[in-house]
């Protein structure tokens, strides 16, 4: 296990577990976990053992929101603050979207403010029975970030989203549940291994058709049918002369498991999807 700060990596196989590690504040996010993640998330994108991503919290809380200590103009970008003030929210860099492999959220238990905010950047979110999740921003007069007004009416409809949003209403797991804002509810004590088991199902594909698969599926959020079909031939044309195409299909019908040789953060043309 590596660690950065108040940011803890921990590599398993090919899985790589990033956790919130400020268990005595919840996980306040702060600074420091703010760049943390970016940190963490950028060794896990470049790192080619690494197939498939979980982020977590450490101890009993996903993340309580914003550390507040530092008053009431913890928000205001024009404060002017002491230097040793790390209470303030920082907006990370490298967002769970910027990794180029599948990312979960195992939401172990409050998420409240940017801690319910920044699983929505994850690919997939997964929840124990003691979560609770709260987009509580309008409470204490403030706003959603990180592109919540557009990403949460697309995962639990306008209404929800409407009504999370506005109300800052708390809701438990199984609410969360129903409303499509998780896939899965796990006992507690299971959250993590079942979190284990799913990045490892999503491993056996192949990076580069992964990686090419979630970078279309996030663009197509602002995409129609029609444009996204235009966009999806170049690149399904491109990954069908690759070795990795040559090798799934040939494993395929041999009956053994692939052999990946190409690696997403290399390989893959970024001019592709322009």
């Amino acid at each position: 296990m590596t660690h950065d700060a108040e940011v803890t990596v921990e590599h398993q196989n090919q899985v790589a577990i990033v956790r919130l590690n400020r268990p005595d504040q919840l996980n306040a996010w702060n600074n420091k976990i703010s760049a943390g993640l970016d940190t963490a998330l950028q060794k896990v994108a470049e790192d080619r053992t690494v197939r498939s991503v979980i982020i977590t919290g450490s101890g009993r809380a996903f993340c309580a929101g914003a550390d507040l200590s530092g008053g009431g103009d913890t928000f205001d970008p024009n404060r002017t603050r002491d230097p040793n003030d790390r209470s303030e929210e920082r907006t990370p860099q490298f967002l769970p979207i910027d990794v180029a492999k599948p990312v979960i959220a195992a939401i172990n238990g409050p998420a409240v403010g940017v801690g319910a905010t920044y699983p929505l950047l994850c690919d997939i979110r997964i929840a124990s029975k003691s979560a609770r999740i709260g987009f509580v921003f309008n409470r204490i007069g403030m706003l959603p970030e990180l592109g919540s007004h557009s990403l949460l009416p697309r995962i639990v409809g306008f209404s929800n989203a409407a009504q999370l949003l506005m109300g800052g209403e708390i809701i438990d797991a199984n609410t969360a549940l129903a409303m499509g804002l998780v896939s899965k509810v796990y006992p507690n004590d299971d959250l993590l291994d079942q979190a284990i088991a799913l990045a490892e199902q999503l491993s056996v594909a192949a990076p580069v058709s992964v990686a090419a698969t979630k970078q279309l599926l996030w663009q197509g959020l602002s995409l129609s049918w029609e444009e996204m079909h235009h966009k999806e031939s170049p690149v399904f044309n491109w990954v069908a002369q690759q070795p990795d195409s040559v090798e799934g299909v040939t494993a395929f019908l041999e009956k053994r498991a692939a052999n990946w040789s190409m690696d997403p953060s290399q390989d893959l043309p970024k001019e592709l999807f322009d």
